[in-house]
């Protein structure tokens, strides 16, 4: 193993230790399982599957004594269809078809597996394995499991466009997708948001709240069942074509894939499935999160390592997903699960007795099988402890994941717009803006934001909010007043996109209705709030009335997207940065070729100001963010060009005197001789 990073040196013994037992995992599934390839089919071989002559259904339950399929098709007769238990705990039973040919299960009929424990107690459970489940009534939210088994299977029209190297992740969840107060579909998104993420210039997809949870408000992070997708928003077909057309329009697709936790629900979840708690879990303590009151995952177990990673190979197989973000790393690493831990950095909480090894294993199995066995695959690390190496191969004592997000920018931002209101940014200092923009590990990708789904939620504010919260419902008509509130608010929204996006990864992410400064937060029906969908939603007509100033903000967020697509800053090395001035506010950096320079002064425009630069020439406007289609003053001519001129500055060889007006960005490339 090499280790780049000689801080780690005297962490090789540790880190050495857990790639042999990664090996020997490894070894041991070569042995006795067939291979990852073998291995990672659960899906196939457990729960229902159609083969020749009839459905064989197999349960992993080994605290059962006994154990039958019931359903509508044998009128919930718990002799007619007894199972047999095989190797390793499995339970399985033949239904061959009808006399006609027919199967005998039909399709979209309910579906449990009853079992006995050995205190004698009956217990009816949802199959672990289930692919479809629907709530048993619009009032109640427990949820059935039926067989799912359509006539004529979907077939796929487009192949998956190219593996970006550059993504720009829009992130979204169906059911909000819409502005109506209603559960979206996965056709309105297809019909209605496809359309507006590829105009954007978005290049990849982030689909959140996917599978299935019984309980809506929890936002897809309380799941039940594994293998089915959300029925809410529609059938498995409906999403198949979702993504099938996303790939049309050359966007890459990631799930959100939750295998940081599950329900602690009992009647529909994976909760004391066999009739114990360790079925799946941890036993005890250790098998529940104090803080979600969800169930955590035993991953030292060979079953739940089964489970998960025919799971998440399920997603990518049978629905085409094109990568994953896994949710909540942090907790999976650790026994304490970063609940009142504040990493500082020092590598020694990295390798303790609270890393949970299975865990971190377990991470680096996904990994590795997903980009043997899908070599297109984009794997991404929900992790705020930074992690050192999570990002890199196996091979070399890393986790393996391709990306990670860095989850202390948003912080960083709300930080800013919380200490120093309206109009206090004078206040703001560019230093530690820069360092933290930049403060991530050398040779691990990092997707950058300014805010996601999480500064979204209820108790929490979006950028937007901090800004225009006084002023937002009142003065976003083109034809109100351009209020002192509302120019800041425009101004810095732009601003603090653009240097997030130039600064901070080699990847970008934006929530869906976020680009334009949706004004509403979002909350999901539920008892505090009387089930109302008022805040479940996303008002895309605000970016399509060109008489708000809402969709100035979504034609700045498409240019920039396009402007990226054309010069590739994403997937270029990281920044030369030679200006974070604190007095003028000014911010001057070189990515991707171009040039850009910040003015975050409230007050103050700077003439003629110099800026050093590494290359002589001419040089044209990339991107201006006070121009007028993005509701600027259009203090700078669009078709101006700057002279580089000799004589060093900050470093750099050559410079050019700009006209930088007060809360501007200009982003400037080299014209083509």
């Amino acid at each position: 193993m090499a280790f780049q990073d000689p801080w780690l040196k005297p962490y090789a013994p540790i880190m050495h230790r857990r790639y042999l037992r990664y090996r020997e995992i490894c070894e041991r599934i070569d042995q006795y399982e067939g291979g990852w390839d073998n291995f990672t089919r659960g899906y196939e071989k457990f729960g229902f599957n159609v083969v020749p002559g009839g459905i064989i259904y197999r349960e992993w339950a080994p605290n059962a004594v006994s154990a039958s399929l019931v359903g509508d098709f044998n009128n919930w007769d718990r002799n007619a269809n007894p199972m047999n238990k095989g190797g390793n705990n499995a339970w399985e039973t033949f239904v061959p078809n009808r006399p006609d040919g027919s199967l005998a299960i039909p399709h979209n009929s309910r579906v449990k597996i009853s079992m006995t424990t050995p205190e004698g107690e009956v217990i009816d459970r949802l199959p672990a394995w289930i692919r479809r489940a629907v709530p048993e009534s619009d009032v109640n939210s427990t949820y059935s499991a039926v067989f799912w088994h359509p006539e004529k299977p979907y077939e796929w029209r487009n192949a998956a466009p190219p593996k970006p190297e550059n993504l720009k992740i829009y992130e979204a969840h169906v059911g909000i997708s819409s502005p109506e107060p209603k559960i979206a579909s996965y056709k309105e998104f297809t019909e209605n948001v496809l359309p507006h993420i590829a105009r954007l210039g978005y290049n990849s997809i982030q689909l959140m709240g996917i599978m299935e949870h019984a309980y809506y408000a929890s936002f897809g992070y309380q799941v039940t069942n594994f293998f089915a997708v959300s029925s809410r928003f529609g059938t498995p077909e409906d999403l198949k074509q979702l993504i099938d057309t996303a790939h049309g329009l050359g966007l890459y697709v990631l799930l959100d894939i939750v295998h940081s936790h599950a329900s602690s629900n009992i009647s529909d979840g994976l909760n004391k499935f066999d009739g114990t708690d360790q079925c799946y879990f941890h036993s005890g303590e250790r098998g529940f999160h104090p803080i979600w009151n969800s169930r955590l995952f035993n991953y030292g177990e060979l079953e739940v390592q089964r489970f998960l990673l025919s799971n998440v190979r399920f997603y990518a197989a049978e629905y085409h997903f094109d990568g994953f973000r896994f949710d909540a790393v942090t907790s999976i690493m650790f026994h304490h699960h970063g609940i009142g831990v504040g990493f500082t950095g020092n590598y020694a909480e990295y390798f303790n007795e609270h890393t949970d090894d299975d865990g971190v294993l377990f991470l680096m199995m996904a990994n590795a099988m997903l980009h043997h066995i899908f070599p297109n695959i984009i794997t991404i690390a929900e992790d705020v402890s930074g992690m050192p190496g999570l990002c890199r191969d196996i091979e070399e004592g890393g986790i393996g994941f391709d990306q990670r997000l860095a989850m202390a920018i948003p912080e960083m931002w709300v930080k800013l717009l919380r200490e120093y209101p309206v109009p206090k940014d004078e206040s703001w200092n560019m230093g530690y803006i820069v360092h933290n923009l930049t403060n991530r590990r050398d040779l691990e990708k990092t997707i950058s934001y300014c805010e996601s789904h999480d500064q979204a939620l209820v108790g929490s504010k979006t950028i937007v909010s901090w800004l225009m919260e006084q002023e937002m419902y009142q003065n976003m008509s083109i034809h109100s007043p351009m209020t002192t509130v509302i120019d800041r608010g425009l101004s810095l929204h732009k601003m603090i996109r653009l240097i997030t996006q130039g600064l901070g990864g080699e990847g970008y992410l934006n929530f869906e209705g976020n680009e334009f400064g949706h004004p509403e937060w979002l909350d999901f029906p539920r008892e505090g709030n009387n089930y109302s969908y008022h805040y479940a939603r996303r008002q895309f007509n605000l970016a399509l009335d060109e008489l708000l100033r809402y969709s100035k903000l979504n034609e700045f967020d498409r240019c920039m997207n396009l402007a990226e697509q054309q010069y590739n800053w994403l997937k270029s090395p990281q920044a030369w940065i030679y200006l974070a001035h604190e007095d003028d506010k000014v911010i001057a950096f070189e990515r991707g070729g171009l040039l850009w320079i910040f003015n975050f002064h409230p007050t103050k425009s700077h003439v003629d100001y110099q800026v050093g630069t590494g290359s002589a020439g001419s040089y044209k406007i990339v991107l201006n963010t006070d121009d007028a289609k993005f509701e600027g003053h259009n203090r700078v001519e669009p078709d101006q060009v700057y002279f580089s001129l000799p004589g060093e500055r900050h470093g750099r060889p050559q410079h050019i005197q700009v006209y930088i007006p007060t809360r501007t960005a200009l982003v400037l490339a080299l014209r083509q001789e």
